[in-house]
């Protein structure tokens, strides 16, 4: 399992990286993989997911997926049940858009933003292209809220 997990960072890093050269083409993106009730979750978050974010139109992703979405070139990307960030910890400073807690994390090239206190956990990862970064959460920050539940 921690070689999976490291496999799957790595992945997501390399997306984050890629992101920014997928002029023209879909957006590869690794699969997040919820099961069960999290997989109907992820796919009704996707269905309320708007046709734009931050005036970037929707971006094909490969492979296609219920539980994966990208607007824009370079993309904005968006995937649904992902684990728990490892920079989570007591003292982390969150934002607060429409009810939803996200952590900010700084990348190379722009910011990752994680759900925080929810049954399944989004992450967004916005190019600092579309600066400040944090505006994607308020278009993204929605369809959250009336699809993946609070955490008791």
């Amino acid at each position: 399992m921690g070689r999976r997990l490291v496999g799957g960072i790595a992945a997501a890093a390399s997306v984050l990286v890629l992101t920014g050269c997928s002029r023209g083409l879909a957006v590869p993106l690794p699969d997040p993989l919820p099961e069960g009730a999290g997989a109907y979750a992820c796919a009704n978050f996707k269905s309320n997911l708007p046709d734009e974010v931050v005036g970037q139109t929707v971006t094909a992703v490969d492979p296609r997926s219920s539980f994966t979405a990208a607007w824009g070139d370079p993309a904005i990307v968006v995937r649904c049940g992902v684990p728990v960030p490892a920079a989570l910890g007591p003292t982390s400073q969150l934002i607060t858009v429409d009810g939803v807690d996200w952590l900010p994390e700084p990348l190379e090239r722009g910011y990752l933003f994680t759900t925080v206190g929810r049954e399944l956990n989004v992450e967004v990862s916005v190019p600092d292209e579309y600066a400040p970064e944090a505006d994607a959460l308020v278009d993204i920050s929605p369809a959250v809220a009336a699809a993946i539940t609070a955490a008791p």
